[in-house]
């Protein structure tokens, strides 16, 4: 998985209109707007969606992202109420745009099975 060898970069912002570029661009995504956030979904299925206007929640299994948490602590967080499940949460404001990328397409793939 690319995610493994992007390096942190600290103190950088990610542009939500390009996360969704770059969830729209992988095959079968399509976006939904719910209570006036914004979602992106593959088969039905949750892919990202928006929490407010600093979050995005991303789908990714467990391993992967004790990876992203441990490789881009600015990028990723996990709150109490997410730990028993496969989301962790993108800090647009922090973050590192192409981890958050990777991220999207990862989460993509695991919502494709």
């Amino acid at each position: 998985m690319t995610l493994r060898r992007l390096r942190p970069r600290v103190g950088g912002v990610i542009d939500l209109e390009r996360l969704a570029a770059h969830a729209l661009s992988l095959d079968g995504v399509r976006e939904r707007t719910s209570a006036g956030r914004r979602g992106w979904y593959v088969d039905g299925r949750v892919v990202a969606r928006q929490e407010d206007d600093d979050f995005v929640m991303v789908r990714s299994d467990f391993d992967e992202r004790e990876q992203l948490l441990v490789a881009h602590p600015e990028t990723f967080s996990v709150p109490p109420h997410m730990e028993s499940h496969m989301k962790v949460l993108v800090d647009l404001a922090r973050g590192d745009e192409p981890a958050a990328l990777a991220a999207v397409t990862a989460a993509w793939e695991l919502q494709r099975r």
